[in-house]
């Protein structure tokens, strides 16, 4: 089976309001066997996740009308999709809020088509691999928090904690390296694929994440705690 037919099934979603580029992405993506879906504007962006349902979202930071931002937040009250942002900016914090809304990776313009392409894939693995995690039929147990590979499902004090997709790869990482170090290339090899390109504030983000739904005081974290220059280690006192 060549990549072409292994990838047929993935239905893409490209919001992207630069015709030129919107057609190229459209064009390379069509070409490695994706289905390819275009919208221009974020209003209809949304609109065509809601209905079409695909498998990942190539989404535009500036956008008319609504932008990348908002459609991201919009999306994520519903969905786990993989999400990758495309931006003109190359501030930080543009990055940084695309990721904390909960975007899986972000391309800065200029970029090329082929690393485009390896991106999705990436993330589609990721995504795939994610699913299969619930076949495992395993609890993982560390201080308050229960981690049910099965039910895909997180609790602190008994209490269900709602975690997307990478936040739960990235603490069953962590918790089975309880009282351990996880380095930081570990856990992107892990979580992201060795075949990831993007910035390692993503794993930044994604803990800072999971601090915010797991630790009683996010701000002075006591079970997922910094290795400094080195990584993160789940601290299990019990």
């Amino acid at each position: 089976m060549n990549r072409a037919d292994e990838t047929r099934r993935h239905r893409v979603l490209v919001v992207e309001d630069e015709p030129g580029l919107a057609e190229s992405v459209r064009y390379a993506l069509d070409v490695e066997g994706f289905d390819v879906l275009v919208s221009d504007t974020g209003v209809s962006g949304l609109e065509s996740a809601r209905v079409n349902d695909p498998d990942l979202v190539v989404l535009d930071l500036m956008l008319p009308g609504m932008s990348g931002l908002d459609v991201c937040r919009q999306i994520r009250r519903s969905s786990d999709v993989p999400i990758i942002m495309l931006t003109a900016k190359d501030a930080e914090s543009d990055k940084v809020a695309g990721l904390e809304l909960g975007a899986d990776d972000y391309m800065t313009k200029p970029f090329s088509m082929r690393e485009l392409v390896a991106r999705i894939r990436a993330q589609l693995r990721r995504a795939a691999k994610s699913g299969a995690l619930a076949e495992s039929n395993e609890v993982l147990r560390g201080g308050p928090i229960e981690l049910d590979i099965d039910a895909h499902q997180a609790r602190v004090d008994g209490e269900p904690v709602d975690l997307r997709p990478k936040e739960f790869e990235l603490l069953e990482s962590l918790m089975r390296r309880r009282n351990r170090l996880a380095a930081r290339h570990t856990l992107i090899d892990e979580v992201w694929g060795p075949s990831y390109f993007g910035d390692t504030k993503t794993l930044d983000v994604h803990i800072k994440r999971l601090r915010q739904k797991l630790e009683a005081e996010p701000s002075s974290p006591q079970v997922i705690v910094t290795v400094r220059g080195l990584g993160y280690k789940f601290v299990d006192e019990q």
